[in-house]
């Protein structure tokens, strides 16, 4: 960096450590402004980001002084923002990597040097994904096996590119990396001092907002623009203040407070709002505690959840691998720019938009579901929520079951034993990765009441299919340093690895007999699993009603072997001399818990974390790869494929072209979200991306997952659409399925695509409300391209996914307000024609948000503008 000509060098200050080495820093203090101390500290971090990064392009003295401004401009002023680094999951970090490999090979064809092809912004890329449940003492090495292409790609990643960081597989889920080693609270660059932040591939990214550090989870796409240099758009955010109050019950988990508070907020409507925590609640809650309740803002439709640095932050990372000279300049850097909280004198409290105060006493154990996340309900009323569900019709809390079939008891066979399942049979018990296994506190509850729960007697019916998917080795290491978790695997609880499984849906298949007794009873059969997404079928096609719920009452589910029960009246079982054992009897106090935590969430884990990250494992370690510049592909690959996105690349941007005589491609209502979209989960027998593997001469059992094959557009276009829960207008019944208009067949979604595009017929999308709403996904927006639409015409759309559009160069069109599809009396069926204008510019009738939106559709998408941009040698 270079900031003798910086348009606020005058903001420049420094710190001096006990070495006598100074530390510079932008000092906003410095701007005399009465305004900066009443911001919000999360927008103080975009403050200082946009003074350090003014550069009169792609920040402007305007945007800093917008942001100043915040009180007045909140919701209206659109700003930059250039997070200090990118964080990719591997799912989605392998197709940005395999794009950055296809640009190269763009920019060399016409003669360029590829090795400008590099990320600008720091970005580290977790191999962690890929986990199915198959057999759970070999998973790690199946994995590593069956993965191999990817990690020889990912291998090659690791040494061609500058400025970017691979950990190998087998060693953490990405977010517990980010927590426990990656993140710095405090960067340094080129001797200057910056807060830390981040956005990242998935919306767990918010977990990190915990430590003080501002991030938040984006598309592929948006993380490819900022990995090449181009800084987030987003509209100044309101902030509401969260007022933590009161005392936390000693039977309240930290997963209870997370829904708690995830109530209050979704009910408050802060959607698209920054969320900050203040009040004297907030120094009764641990980082593990912090970073849980941040972890669940995107199910409240905010976009970070903030805890600012305070003194609780600063004991965390003395159990580090933070040296104490590192933290003493973390502090004072924090104070000089006023980035450090107390709560004890409430004039230092910022001014928010709005203020919620929450009572932590006044929040008791929930779980939420059987469908959605934001359907909480009390432990106490579990059974009689379960059975009014039963009754209920058919809708996000009903499954409609007659009186008569209500009781319904189907025997079956499992290892040589009769069991019995009935409406609300747990048959799926998982503690995942993802999400709670972050928070000691909650993993030892677990931990402790198997302990206590084995000890009397209890088990798990061995036809559940339970996992223990730990987040990182440092969860694994406190578990087994505290002696519980053999009492885990004693009740199948078993660790299978690090990575995402369950609730990706890479549940290894249920027992036959369990399906059969399931069908044959037309049963509601239940899956209770830690984490934060469990939408209809996306554990298990036949299991239709899903819970979420602490690690511990996850356990305490599965030894009961149902939901439908009242945990104060009902005993979970018998002991050995056939007395009733109730869930009180066995459930840890909160005294207990934390004894153990002190005693072994120690420095030495963290130390474990880092050396482990550097060391790789024995078959990373022995995967060769390439030395070249440039990706060797291979096309016998089934994994790895060089996308199509820069095929008729020229140095020129083209203008816009018209759309003419266009056919619907789908027809579809309300709330699309990305998840049916996306390709996501295994992949069907009966799908289009199975009959391509197929013919690749792959076995079903050789599929993998869509995930896992996320390098592979020809899989992944042909899995676009593909859900079975996808409703089109077009067909009348749920499934992958659309109508090709011309011949009036009924096809697969790409089928029907791929004789349209054969024909040279551009296509559109209908669409209703929010349209892409959902956990932002790059292949929502790529799969849709690469089929061939090149409009999406809705009522609304989520906001991330209108801009993947934009960028793939996708134009998404919105009726005008009070118009609809129906109200146009559209079939759908209609040839459609859209007249763009050659000198297309921002606040035409065709809906575009910004300059830059514009520039990206000029040239044909975000990876196209830069790899023009290279060629003109302007980048």
């Amino acid at each position: 960096m270079f900031f003798s000509d910086h348009p606020f060098s005058n903001l420049i200050d420094s710190i001096t450590n006990e070495k006598g080495e100074d530390g510079k820093y932008f000092n906003p203090l410095k701007l005399n402004d009465p305004r900066y101390e009443k911001l919000p500290l999360s927008i103080r971090i975009l403050l200082e980001a946009a003074v350090r990064k003014c550069d009169g392009f792609y920040v402007k003295k305007e945007d800093v002084l917008a942001i100043l401004d915040w009180q007045h401009q909140q919701g209206v002023a659109e700003v930059p923002f250039a997070p200090a680094r990118v964080l990719l999951q591997d799912f989605t970090g392998i197709p940005a990597m395999v794009d950055l490999a296809a640009m190269r090979d763009a920019v060399a064809k016409y003669g360029e040097d590829p090795n400008l092809v590099n990320p600008k912004c720091p970005t580290d890329l977790i191999v962690d994904h890929a986990l199915q449940i198959d057999f759970s003492k070999w998973n790690q090495e199946m994995e590593l096996i069956r993965n191999k292409e990817r990690l020889q790609f990912f291998k090659w990643c690791s040494k061609a590119f500058r400025n970017v960081n691979v950990v190998p597989p087998d060693f953490a889920a990405v977010h517990q990396v980010n927590l426990e080693y990656i993140s710095r609270v405090v960067q340094e660059s080129d001797g200057f001092l910056f807060p830390d932040s981040v956005v990242g591939t998935d919306s767990h990214t918010t977990m990190i907002n915990g430590l003080g550090i501002l991030g938040w989870g984006v598309g592929g796409i948006e993380s490819e623009a900022v990995m090449l240099g181009q800084p987030v758009s987003l509209t100044l955010p309101k902030v509401v203040g969260c007022k933590l109050v009161g005392s936390i019950s000693a039977l309240a988990t930290s997963i209870d407070i997370v829904l708690g508070i995830t109530k209050h907020l979704r009910q408050a409507g802060i959607a698209g709002k920054f969320v900050e925590f203040f009040g004297p609640g907030v120094s009764q809650l641990s980082i593990p505690d912090r970073t849980t309740i941040a972890n669940m803002c995107p199910e409240y439709s905010a976009t970070v959840s903030f805890f600012p640095v305070d003194d609780v932050t600063l004991k965390h990372f003395k159990k580090t691998n933070f040296t104490e000279e590192k933290l003493e300049m973390m502090e004072a850097y924090l104070k000089a720019v006023k980035l450090y909280r107390g709560y004890q004198e409430q004039s230092e409290d910022p001014q928010y938009s709005e203020v919620v105060e929450i009572n932590l006493g006044s929040i008791v154990p929930h779980v939420s579901g059987p469908k959605r996340p934001q359907d909480r309900v009390a432990v106490s009323d579990m059974k009689q929520d379960f059975l009014s569900c039963l009754s209920e019709k058919v809708c996000f809390k009903g499954f409609h079951i007659p009186p008569e079939k209500q009781e319904t008891l189907v025997p079956f066979q499992h290892g040589g034993k009769e069991y019995q399942l009935a409406h609300g049979s747990v048959v799926i018990a998982a503690v995942i990765s993802c999400t709670n296994n972050c928070n000691p506190s909650v993993m030892l509850t677990a931990g402790l009441l198997a302990k206590k729960a084995v000890e009397v007697g209890l088990a798990v019916k061995p036809y559940i299919r339970t996992s223990l998917a730990p987040g990182s080795g440092m969860v694994t290491h406190y578990l087994n340093t505290s002696g519980v978790l053999p009492y885990l695997s004693q009740l199948g609880f078993e660790v299978i690895g690090y990575g995402c499984a369950t609730c990706v849906g890479n549940t290894a298949p249920l027992p036959e007999t369990v399906v059969g007794a399931i069908k044959q009873g037309d049963l509601i059969a239940c899956g209770v699993l830690s984490g934060n997404r469990h939408f209809e079928g996306r554990l298990c096609d036949c299991v239709r009603a899903n819970y979420l719920a602490s690690p511990p009452l996850v356990v305490a589910y599965a030894i009961a072997g149902t939901v439908s029960i009242d945990f104060e009246r009902d005993p979970l079982g018998v002991n050995a001399d056939g007395k009733p054992v109730f869930l009180s009897d066995v459930w840890p106090s909160r005294e207990e818990v934390q004894h153990v935590e002190e005693h072994t969430v120690i420095s030495s884990i963290f130390q474990d974390v880092g050396v482990r990250a550097e060391k790789g494992n024995k078959f990373w370690n022995n995967i060769d790869c390439s030395e070249s510049v440039l990706f060797q592909w291979d096309p016998k690959s089934t994994y790895i494929r060089c996308p199509p996105f820069f095929s008729n690349l020229t140095k020129e941007c083209l203008a816009p072209q018209s759309i003419d005589n266009a056919h619907a491609l789908l027809f579809l209502g309300d709330k699309v979200t990305t998840d049916h979209i996306s390709p996501a989960g295994s992949i069907a027998r009966v799908s289009a991306a199975a009959k391509y593997l197929q013919s690749k001469r792959l076995t079903p059992r050789e599929f993998n997952s869509y995930g896992a094959r996320r390098g592979n557009d020809a899989v992944m276009t042909r899995g676009t659409f593909a859900s079975i829960k996808l409703q089109n207008r077009f067909i009348g019944k749920t499934g992958p399925k659309t109508l090709h208009v011309p011949s009036g067949q009924t096809m697969d979604v790409f089928e029907a695509a791929e004789r349209y595009q054969k024909d040279g017929i551009p296509l559109i999308i209908l669409a209703g409300k929010e349209y892409g709403s959902g956990s932002s996904r790059d292949w929502a927006a790529k799969g849709p391209y690469l089929l061939g639409v090149k409009a999406v015409i809705a009522e609304s759309f989520e906001k991330i996914h209108r801009n993947h559009l934009v960028g793939m160069g996708i134009i998404p069109l919105q009726f005008r307000p009070g118009e609809t599809a129906d109200t146009l009396e559209l079939s759908g069926k209609e040839r459609f024609s859209i007249s763009i204008p050659q000198e297309i510019a921002p606040k035409q009738e065709i809906t575009i948000k910004s300059e830059m939106d514009v520039a990206f559709y000029r040239h044909g998408g975000i990876l196209r503008y830069v790899a023009q941009r290279m060629l003109a040698k302007d980048y």
